[in-house]
């Protein structure tokens, strides 16, 4: 397994640089796929304008448009069309802010940065919306529509366009290709590498246990990826954190390995969370594995994570407080009549 792992790595490890921005547009104007870059959100005002910003100013434009000067604020502003939609020679055909109920400025943030925002409890108001970034990733497929999906996380700090144009590049030049992950250093602190907490600690040793096909992957719960959605329409989601590790196991099992590919796109920069929402994360991200692992086998039941804060007033000092994990998934989207009746029309 080991070799194999080795030889993936070889053949489908690449640099950003591997693929100039005119050999992108060549092979997507031949190909004809359109590229939708989903941006999932809750409560990213500081962040997500100028992610949008720079999405539209460097991918959007179809080459018009180069330095800060020609960004949505500008002059320029014409040359992308509508909010979220791109002129015809760009990279990204669409860029949606998917705001699964932000309490803060995300949503106008993101518009006047000239995303197409759309909130999460709009799209299928006839199945209730549950918390969890899976949920809203989901969603995101009955409202955008492009033959490439990208997502990218709302809260990166320095965002580069590479980590679109990195993961998208090698689905518009491979047509054996069909999920591309990023992959990046995460410094935290001093460390140039002490990010990634939950990958390191429990994601990485489950993948070398039980799927050890997959152990080459730098970043398998990163949150920037591009997949085929002829791919992710036959997947199910997980609705909560378990859903990067969830989508990279069916995919898989789905398209095979050799179907999967990462991108070297530099650093990653963003807001670290706390230990207990680390906590909460790996609790989710075990739960997704068991539930993939027991496929057929026995009964698992809906798990709770309890966790302490010091309170003075609370016996010993500490304080329980118990969380459910999410572990609801939501079925292949093309199992859900609205999707079907879309894609039909």
């Amino acid at each position: 397994m080991l070799e194999e792992v080795g030889q993936w790595l070889e053949r489908r490890s690449f640099s950003c640089a591997d693929r100039p921005m005119a050999s992108l547009l060549a092979a997507k104007r031949a190909s004809g796929t359109r590229v939708s870059v989903v941006l999932p959100a809750l409560n990213e005002e500081r962040t997500v304008g100028g992610i949008v910003s720079v999405i539209r100013r460097e991918l959007m434009a179809g080459g018009e448009a180069t330095g800060p000067a020609a960004g949505p604020a500008s002059g320029r502003a014409a040359a992308y069309g509508p909010a979220g939609s791109a002129s015809r020679d760009a990279l990204v055909d669409e860029l949606v802010v998917l705001d699964s109920g932000s309490t803060d400025r995300t949503a106008e943030t993101a518009a006047r940065a000239g995303a197409r925002v759309v909130h999460r409890d709009e799209v299928l108001p006839r199945l209730p919306a549950l918390p969890g970034k899976g949920e809203v990733l989901w969603r995101s497929l009955l409202v955008t529509r492009g033959d490439v999906v990208c997502f990218v996380d709302a809260d990166l700090e320095d965002f580069s366009a590479d980590f679109v144009s990195g993961v998208v590049g090698p689905l518009l030049t491979d047509p054996r290709l069909r999920l591309v992950k990023a992959m990046y250093d995460r410094p935290l602190g001093d460390d140039p590498a002490g990010g990634g907490r939950v990958t390191e600690l429990v994601a990485r040793p489950l993948l070398n246990l039980h799927w050890p096909q997959l152990a080459g992957f730098v970043q398998p719960l990163g949150g920037e990826y591009a997949a085929r959605r002829s791919l992710l329409e036959q997947l199910p989601f997980p609705v909560g954190y378990g859903v990067e590790l969830g989508l990279l196991v069916d995919a898989l099992h789905t398209a095979g390995l050799d179907a999967l590919a990462q991108v070297d796109v530099g650093v990653r920069r963003h807001r670290h969370q706390s230990g207990q929402a680390l906590g909460r994360m790996a609790a989710a991200i075990q739960h997704t594995a068991q539930l993939r692992m027991a496929r057929g086998g026995s009964r698992l039941v809906r798990p709770t994570l309890t966790q302490f804060e010091r309170v003075a007033a609370a016996p010993g000092g500490f304080a329980p407080r118990s969380h459910v994990i999410d572990t609801v998934e939501r079925p292949p989207m093309r199992e859900i009549e609205e999707y079907a009746e879309r894609r039909a029309a």
